[in-house]
Order: structure tokens, then sequence, then C-alpha cells
């Protein structure tokens, strides 16, 4: 009898893990091929010529894609514009630093698909943004991978679903990995991601708290950071600078898809403090010391974490999700 009832208990786990099982399974390399054979061409080609504008474009469409995944879900929401009635979530106090020329990519690479007759309306801002995502990142010299397909444009776009769902500069890693769990990211994942940092730039008020009264006493400095940095970066931001001032987050090899930043945290040059801790952390210093050494281990393990990325929070559902016709505002 208990042999019976511990069978049927772990069919019923069985069944429950099936029935759980995230709707992000149902995305598939070549979703488009029937409907849309050439859409990835398509987007590659509209994201090199905004690229071949304006550099901006490959650390303004990685992060708009990392800032659409963490809150709703990779849907596009972080695209849709604010109107009188509902303040959306590009305008979020964590999102007012997201670059121009990453929505203009995702607008740019949409219309282009929806020139070709057999495409219009049939292809989703959010897969334009993880394709062009793609893109950006082999265009600055990082590796290129097969992106999975078939996720729907998100219904809903709130600032006040953005609060406490995104990374801060400050964050230890525990608080880190704790996010990135809470979107079913390993730990691993989240060091991978964080290399997103070898490109693009930050003002000086996110990090000045480092070189200036750290801890709150008067001209303290951040003792995990470079000394020389330090000079480098009071240099760069003096006290009280303007505020639109932008400094790049790797002094190396800024407009370069690298392993890099990794040795730039074994110098005591991350920029941020959630940064710095991924080195200064026992826990997480093996990785990166690993990947420091190593630039295709990290490849291979930037290209899992960002498609798992990819997965969260995928809507494939037509009662989650539909295909926008104007990525900035709902049908």
């Amino acid at each position: 009898m208990v042999r019976v009832l511990m069978q049927f208990v772990l069919a019923l786990s069985l069944l429950s893990i099936f029935f759980l099982r995230p709707t992000s399974a149902q995305l598939r390399q070549n979703y488009y091929s029937k409907v849309c054979p050439k859409v990835e061409s398509i987007v590659r080609k509209a994201v090199k010529q905004k690229f071949q504008q304006t550099f901006v474009t490959v650390p303004g469409t990685l992060r708009l894609f990392f800032h659409d995944c963490f809150v709703n879900g990779c849907d596009a929401s972080v695209i849709i514009s604010s109107n009188a009635t509902n303040k959306a979530e590009k305008d979020h106090a964590d999102n007012l630093s997201l670059a121009g020329d990453g929505f203009d990519t995702v607008i740019k690479a949409k219309a282009a698909v929806d020139a070709v007759p057999s495409c219009r309306n049939k292809v989703s801002c959010a897969d334009v943004l993880a394709m062009a995502t793609r893109d950006v990142i082999s265009l600055a010299g990082g590796p290129s991978y097969a992106v999975e397909l078939g996720r729907l444009d998100g219904l809903v776009s709130t600032a006040a679903s953005v609060g406490g769902k995104l990374p801060q500069p400050n964050f230890n890693v525990n608080q880190l990995s704790s996010l990135f769990a809470s979107n079913g990211l390993s730990q691993t994942d989240m060091i991978a991601l964080s290399a997103a940092h070898t490109l693009g730039f930050s003002h000086c008020t996110r990090f000045a708290n480092r070189i200036y009264d750290f801890g709150g006493r008067r001209g303290a400095v951040d003792p995990s950071l470079n000394r020389t940095y330090v000079t480098q970066l009071q240099a760069m931001c003096p006290r009280n600078v303007d505020a639109d001032v932008a400094i790049n987050m790797d002094p190396v090899t800024p407009r370069t898809f690298d392993n890099q930043y990794y040795r730039n945290l074994q110098l005591g040059m991350g920029l941020f403090t959630s940064d710095q801790v991924l080195h200064d952390d026992a826990r997480s210093r093996p990785t990166v010391d690993n990947w420091a050494g190593n630039s295709g281990v990290f490849n291979s393990a930037f290209v899992a974490a960002i498609t798992r990325l990819g997965r969260v929070g995928a809507k494939t559902s037509t009662s989650q999700g539909n295909i926008r016709r104007d990525c900035s505002t709902f049908n």
C-alpha cells in the first residue's frame, strides 16, 4: 500500500512539473522560417546601419534587452511610451538613463521587417529586440549565437512595476545573486551577464560615492578601488560635476565586447561596487579569474547566460501578448 501511494505521489509530482513548465520552453530557433524566412538578415542589416551611425547602438540595445527582461519578462514592454493615463516602464527612474539609440534600433529594425509584405505584423518587437541584441554583441567583436524566437509583445507597461527589479550599482553578491535567482538565473549567469559592462558608459553620479566621501567620511575613497584609477576618475568627475558627464565602464577596451571586464576587476578597476564585488567576494572570484584568462570559456558562458535571460517571462500565449504594429504603443 505504501509503495502504491509513493508511486501515486511521484506521478502527481511529475504531472505538476509538466503543467508548470514555463511557456518559454516554446521558444525555438528559426521560429519565423515559414512566415518571414529572412527576418534575421533583415534585422541584422538594419542594426548594422544603425551601428555605423553611432556606437551607442551597441550598449544601448544590450542594456535595453536586460532591463526589459528583468521587469515584466522579455516582452518589449520597456519600449512602450507613456501617455496621459499611464506612466510606462521607460519613465521609471531606473530606466531614464537608457540610451535613445537602443529604442531607435528596435524601431528601425521592426520597420525594416514590416516593409516586407509577407513579414508585416508577423514578427514581435520582443523578438526584434532579442535579435538586435545578438547582432550588436557580434558587431562589437563578441560571440554570435542562434537566437530563440517566438515571444509575443506584452500587454502591460507601468513604471510602478519596475521598482526593486533591477540591480543597483551598490549591490553586493548576495543581492545580485538573489535578484538573478528570482528570474531563474544562476550566480554564474549573473557573473557572465555583468560583462555587459565591458561596453557603454555611466554618469558620474552613479559612482561618485566611491571616489568622494566613501562611507559618509569626507575625502574617503572606496578601498577596493585601484588608486591610479581613482585619480583618473576624480579628474573626469570632479566634485559637483555636471550630471550629464559620462565615463566608459571599461577604461581599456570600451568599444569591444571582450573579457577585459574581468581583468579590470582583478586590478580593482570595477566602476560600480556591484562590479568590483565579483572579484572581492571569494564565492565569485574563481569564476572572474577563470574568465579573465580564457576568453573562449567566457564567450561560451555568456552565450548560455544571455540565452537563458531571453527566456525570462517570455509570453507565447495570445492571452498574454500579441504582435505590436508599433513597438512604442499598444495595438
